[in-house]
């Protein structure tokens, strides 16, 4: 039989500490894990031979061992919006290869890069396509700041200078907790991706033990929470994790988190024409909200092979109206890219026109 090999260290998504110690267990000063840091994110070099400042004689060491794994472009789905969804293959060093989708989305002053953390779902929103799918299985940190590396590279011709994150592709963040934070440690460090907090966005159902576990980490990106229903009976028939986290334990965790002073919670409410989408929603919705600092998404339901329908203009316009008259900030958000499926809960691997 052939030999056995252990498999190489994915280097992608280790921190800079990380690559210290894996720089002085080969044998090299403690200052070649920073370079690697730096050109893994900073640069965006991702071949071991582009990496010239260190020496050749360690490159060799560390190809032997080590591997930069991308994930790999399996197709390009163009909208006519502009935006690009993404179907890609990613495989570390400890998991089988997988499928997930990653979208781009440009726009004049910003491009905004919307990231899955896990392949499929496990949380079952009736709403949500990416549910069909199930849970595949967890995303590594690495196949996560992979996702936000390969739009940039493909897109780098088109870029401007702020770049935005949302971790709202498919799968619930606070269900992989330890790498999601491990990935958000690189992307919000000034010497890693250097992204800025305000231009990062993670959504959740309302996972209450991870939301407060993230009130509580010193680096961390703005938060938004799912809400979609405006009483638990309403969230149960559409979002069952509410039975395990019900209203009032997720708004007192809500009220209990940390914002900082130029923030605000999110709340995300898909319309569905007919089922919660009522002034009455709205009205409960808005005594709901009353005590938190936020802010109200309304996404109205995008298209897709379930059994709810999108909301009207008109019905849409009075819900927004009477958020509004409450005194509740509230943006309706229509989601890009529906023509090749890469809108909001969209995301399904499914085929479509490119």
């Amino acid at each position: 039989m052939p030999a056995e090999f252990p498999p190489k260290t994915d280097l992608l998504g280790k921190s800079a500490v990380e690559l210290t110690e894996l720089a002085l267990s080969l044998g090299e000063p403690a200052y070649r894990g920073s370079q690697i840091y730096h050109a893994l994110y900073g640069e965006r070099r991702f071949e071991l031979a582009q990496i010239t400042n260190l020496p050749a004689s360690f490159r060799e060491r560390l190809s032997a061992q080590a591997a930069i794994r991308l994930p790999h472009i399996e197709r390009r789905y163009t909208s006519a919006d502009g935006s690009v969804r993404y179907l890609l293959s990613v495989e570390s060093s400890v998991d089988a290869p997988v499928q997930v989708e990653a979208v781009f989305m440009p726009e004049e002053r910003r491009q905004t890069i919307c990231i899955s953390t896990q392949a499929g779902c496990a949380v079952d929103c009736h709403f949500c396509l990416t549910a069909q799918l199930g849970l595949r299985r967890n995303l590594s940190a690495g196949e996560m700041v992979g996702q936000v590396l390969v739009p940039l590279e493909d897109q780098r011709a088109h870029l401007v200078p702020q770049t935005n994150v949302v971790l709202m592709g498919q799968g619930e963040p606070l269900l992989n907790y330890e790498a999601v934070m491990a990935a958000l440690r690189i992307m919000l460090d000034p010497e890693g991706l250097g992204l800025s907090p305000r231009h990062v966005t993670l959504s959740t159902s309302g996972i209450v033990p991870g939301i407060e576990r993230m009130g509580a980490e010193p680096v961390r990106p703005k938060l938004a929470i799912s809400l979609s229903a405006s009483s638990d009976a309403q969230r149960n028939a559409i979002m069952p994790i509410n039975r395990k986290y019900p209203l009032a334990d997720l708004l007192a965790a809500c009220r209990r988190y940390p914002l900082r002073s130029w923030e605000r919670l999110t709340f995300e409410y898909v319309l569905l024409g007919g089922v919660n989408d009522s002034p009455d929603d709205a009205r409960r919705v808005a005594k709901l909200l009353a005590p938190l600092r936020a802010k109200v998404n309304l996404i109205p339901w995008n298209p897709g092979e379930l059994p709810y329908q999108r909301p009207t203009a008109e019905s849409t316009d009075a819900f927004r109206k009477v958020l509004d008259e409450k005194g509740i900030p509230v943006f309706v958000r229509y989601s890009r890219g529906q023509d090749v499926m890469a809108a909001c809960g969209q995301l399904a691997l499914l085929e479509a026109s490119a």
